[in-house]
């Protein structure tokens, strides 16, 4: 990620990890992966772990006070949306907390948001009110309109978030304007998740400062310890 904005929130390691979703969604990851991964997620004080759906059931009793996300129609948002649907609720009755869905990002581009939010909203009723759903825009791979379309679409089909990106498209991941726009369209109620190719503890506050609430990293522990008092992470 790259940014010109002038960080200037001041944070310390342990607030910032609870901002975080820590992720691994590689195709190669493997069960001693992700078990190293809620290890390690639980050692930084993260808020969730995010994984992909094959891995759930997930056990969490070493970790209890971590957050299960898995994503959904992962990585290119192509699927059918009875099939999204169908995903969300097994991953909700095998655990998870949290849906992370990709939007059908065709339809955004060619301006059927009609489409897109039914597709959200088919997602969102095989989710509980109880449980968090995040939309994913692929913002990189859009325009200004494109993307304000796409967050009002997730706003009006009841998402909790609006999420940058998988971090799987050639377009980018996460930028401090995309985030900007993200956050002024969906106003101060909806969440709005920053992901892909956030490296640096410069990256993570600069997009805070736009107006993340959460924020999708696979590389935590280098982020953590490029903040003040991070040493030990």
């Amino acid at each position: 990620m790259t940014t010109t904005t002038t960080t200037t929130t001041t944070i310390d390691p342990a607030t910032l990890a609870g901002y975080v979703d820590h992720t691994l969604l590689k195709p190669e990851a493997t069960a001693a992966d992700v078990a190293a991964l809620v290890a390690e997620g639980s050692r930084l004080g993260v808020y969730s772990v995010c994984v992909s759906p094959s891995f759930l059931p997930l056990d969490l009793t070493e970790a209890p006070n971590l957050r299960l996300a898995v994503v959904c129609g992962f990585p290119s948002g192509k699927h059918h949306s009875t099939v999204k649907a169908a995903e969300a609720a097994l991953a909700m009755q095998q655990g998870a907390d949290e849906v992370d869905m990709v939007i059908d990002l065709g339809a955004a581009k060619a301006g059927d948001f009609a489409a897109v939010e039914a597709d959200i909203a088919a997602v969102r009723a095989a989710v509980p009110a109880t449980g968090v759903l995040k939309v994913i825009i692929e913002s990189a791979a859009l325009d200004d309109a494109q993307i304000v379309g796409a967050c009002r679409a997730a706003v009006a089909a009841g998402a909790d978030y609006v999420k940058t990106s998988t971090g799987f498209h050639p377009a980018g991941g996460a930028t401090v304007h995309a985030v900007e726009l993200m956050r002024a369209t969906v106003g101060p109620t909806v969440g709005v998740k920053a992901s892909g190719g956030i490296r640096t503890a410069a990256d993570a506050v600069a997009l805070i400062d736009a107006g993340a609430t959460r924020l999708g990293l696979s590389a935590t522990g280098p982020v953590l310890a490029g903040l003040d008092g991070g040493a030990g992470y």
